[in-house]
């Protein structure tokens, strides 16, 4: 067997239908082995139908929430987390300058988060694995504390802590400064916070996200994989209007479905040095 494991991870499962066909696609083609689902967004009841129907005629797919604090509104009453004038979720800029001056109720945020597992479940109709959040805000003050305590009650095994051992000029960014400042709050290392005796997963894809040549980025993270398991965080999926109304990456996935599904990285991947997980089954 293998010594290096990887799990090929997609994020926003549930943004829009077409975001959701692509990581369908991909999983399908057995290169997508996981993904973390968003709750309450404009694709979140095309793909609570669509992981039904993978339930009915068991086809599993591992499965977890991507914590969503940035598109649509809250499940339950959260006025430090909502907008006052829409009642919606703020932006990504509202939300980290709340969290950074202490005004961000953890109450809330585990409230919340147990409402959006529980969504999860109840009308996804699959076991929830794991736990990330859309742009990587669950690490932050005042955030990360109470997602741990709501994925511990509801016996979610993992939460994923956003930071690699690869650094760019992106990763350097102010944004990836906050975020390391928040896990470096909690303590942990780059991966996840694993339960029980599960073992850490180290954590990858920040340095190829929004990459020009993203093919040639995955491969050259394949080779310089470490022992033991990685999560890879990828983003594939179809570009459309109910995308670009709410979010700036869209044409970037398509190219990265292309690259994930690109006969180089099947190739690649069947050397057999590398073998294929999930969180399901680590």
């Amino acid at each position: 067997m293998a010594a290096r494991a990887l799990i090929i991870h997609a994020d926003d499962f549930g943004f829009t239908p077409g975001v959701t066909r692509g990581i369908l696609e991909a999983h399908d083609a057995g290169v997508v082995t996981s993904t973390s689902v968003m709750v309450g967004t404009p694709g979140w009841p095309d793909a609570a139908e669509r992981l039904r129907e993978r339930a009915r005629l068991d086809r599993p797919f591992d499965v977890g929430l991507h914590f969503n604090l940035l598109i649509g509104r809250p499940l339950v009453p959260a006025p430090s987390l909502t907008d006052r004038r829409t009642g919606a979720f703020p932006s990504l800029a509202t939300l980290v300058a709340r969290a950074l001056a202490g005004r961000i109720e953890p109450d809330e945020v585990r409230a919340e988060c147990a409402a959006q597992i529980d969504a999860l479940r109840r009308e996804g109709g699959l076991p929830v694995s794991h736990l990330d959040s859309h742009r990587h805000t669950h690490p932050l003050p005042g955030i990360w504390t109470a997602v741990l305590a709501a994925a511990a009650d509801a016996g979610v095994p993992v939460v994923r802590v956003p930071a690699e051992r690869w650094q760019t000029a992106r990763t350097r960014g102010v944004g990836a400064q906050l975020h390391r400042f928040a896990v470096s709050m909690s303590g942990l290392r780059g991966g996840t916070r694993p339960s029980g005796t599960r073992p850490e997963v180290a954590f990858t894809g920040l340095t190829l996200d929004g990459g020009r040549d993203f093919e040639a980025g995955v491969l050259r993270t394949l080779d310089g994989l470490g022992p033991g398991v990685t999560e890879l965080m990828v983003h594939p999926g179809y570009s459309e209007p109910a995308l670009a109304a709410i979010d700036g990456y869209t044409w970037q996935r398509e190219r990265e479905l292309a690259a994930l599904m690109s006969p180089a990285v099947a190739a690649r991947l069947a050397r057999g040095d590398i073998r294929l997980t999930s969180f399901a089954y680590i």
